[in-house]
């Protein structure tokens, strides 16, 4: 609490004053928290002061409140990116980042409990920069680091506001952010320094050093690659849900499973359903292997029954038993970009009769984005990522979209109109149009080897009556089997 409090000293964030004529001072408090590893050991005790931002009143004491956040996929695509190149990426962490911020609103919080004045204990502080827990305090603190790298001759991504990549000469240097943590990387190892150095005498470090703890993901490094998984995560939610004792599974959803609203079924807790299905998402960020089980599940959430609780707990049975599992990013992959797209033409659905829509973007060999949904566009987020890998200096010309209805591709090609497609949704017309500009080149692709179909329907069992050991050595060898028909 002292070391918090002499944070805000050091950085001038506030001044003591009298308090302003019917005004109202925003309450605040102590949170404490102990700050985690990758193997679970506490790294560092923390005690952090927040402000009551609930009690802001909008167009008073903030205005606008919007802070970019970096996409899981732009994650990814970094690290991929890096995997190929050869460059190792470092993590550093900006202590106490949101002090840093500057606030142009008058904002006034009274004391901190157990610290007030002896001399002055009516008055209130007077903010001159952000707190934890204000409207403003991501925005200003955005604001603030933007300007500082802007300012070193950064360059802002065209479409990812996050990632900003400085040149010099032939070499480049990549810094991608995610509010006060940031991650970056380069091909010389003295534009890596020289950047460590500048932002250490500009903020206050707490962490830094090659990255390996990054969101809750576990990042390996190697000369062959880079794997990135969720283990120590799955082990963290299969205590809170009190599975850590559960039985194996072999898949994450059996193939005769059939859910549906199942109105007749008993009730279960919602709040209880809704924070597995939570974990579970974020869960998905490595294993794409329990993306359509999950969403599956996930519509179910306004009125969640038994049946779909035990299929939700089918999915953390399967996770315990195969809690290392992840994504391999080589060292050798090229920098191609391709996507495959499937759809279940409403099978999988029996209550609206939405198509499933499941998607795969691969860069090079390494998968970085998929999707599980009923409304998707393969192509558009393939555009997405073209523009943003535009910024690393790879450009593409057309990409292949690979699926396995020739008749979709028939009528994407078909620059003819008739009665008998008038009812195609704007999502074809946004794909034909796209074909003809030369952006994407539609490719027929034989089902089995359709890498997508994983997001459309369960995965089939392989193998039963056999021990543990079997049981695991089948899962990996069909993730095996899957980076071998990349390659």
């Amino acid at each position: 609490m002292h070391e918090e409090l002499e944070n805000f000293d050091r950085n001038h964030v506030w001044d003591l004053v009298e308090p302003p004529p019917n005004y109202c001072a925003i309450g605040n408090k102590w949170v404490f928290k102990n700050k985690q590893g990758e193997n679970g050991m506490v790294v560092r005790n923390k005690a952090r002061l927040v402000a009551q931002g609930f009690c802001q009143k909008e167009g008073i004491d903030y205005v606008e409140t919007f802070a970019p956040v970096a996409r899981l996929e732009a994650i990814r695509i970094l690290l991929a990116f890096a995997a190929s190149k050869g460059f190792k990426l470092q993590q550093i962490d900006v202590k106490s980042a949101f002090l840093n911020g500057f606030i142009e609103e008058e904002v006034y919080v009274r004391q901190p409990p157990g610290f007030e004045s002896a001399r002055f204990p009516y008055r209130v502080y007077k903010l001159r920069k952000a707190l934890y827990d204000l409207k403003q305090a991501p925005r200003a603190w955005y604001a603030r680091l933007m300007s500082f790298l802007l300012k070193s001759g950064f360059v802002m991504g065209s479409v990812d506001k996050t990632l900003f990549l400085l040149s010099r000469g032939s070499d480049t240097l990549i810094v991608q952010i995610y509010v006060d943590d940031i991650i970056f990387g380069g091909s010389s190892h003295a534009l890596v320094s020289s950047f460590a150095e500048q932002m250490s005498r500009e903020f206050e470090m707490s962490l830094m050093g090659e990255l390996q703890f990054f969101l809750g993901l576990q990042i390996k490094q190697g000369l062959q690659g880079t794997f990135v998984h969720h283990a120590k995560y799955t082990r963290d939610i299969l205590k809170k849900f009190e599975m850590g004792d559960s039985k194996p599974m072999t898949t994450p959803m059996s193939t005769n499973t059939a859910l549906d609203a199942d109105e007749d079924g008993e009730v279960v807790d919602q709040k209880e359903f809704r924070g597995m299905i939570g974990s579970l998402l974020y869960r998905t960020a490595t294993r794409p292997d329990i993306q359509f089980a999950v969403c599956l599940c996930a519509c179910y959430q306004a009125s969640p029954r038994i049946s779909h609780r035990q299929a939700v707990k089918h999915i953390f049975r399967y996770l315990k038993f195969t809690p290392e599992l992840g994504l391999w990013y080589s060292s050798g992959s090229s920098l191609s970009l391709r996507g495959f797209s499937d759809a279940d033409h409403a099978a999988g659905c029996c209550i609206d009769r939405k198509a499933t829509s499941g998607t795969y973007q691969f860069l090079g060999t390494s998968l970085v984005s998929w999707s599980s949904r009923k409304i998707c566009c393969c192509c558009s987020q393939l555009l997405w990522m073209k523009a943003t890998l535009s910024d690393f200096g790879l450009m593409f010309g057309k990409i292949s979209l690979l699926v396995d209805s020739t008749s979709a591709i028939s009528l994407a090609k078909d620059p003819v109109l008739h009665s008998k497609t008038k009812h195609i949704d704007v999502r074809f017309h946004f794909l034909r149009d796209h074909y003809e500009k030369g952006d994407i080149d539609l490719v027929h692709v034989v089902s089995k080897n359709q890498l997508a179909d994983i997001f459309t329907k369960p995965l089939e069992l392989q193998v039963e009556g056999v021990d543990n050991a079997l049981i695991k050595g089948e899962i990996e060898s069909q993730w095996t089997g899957l980076i071998a028909l990349l390659v």
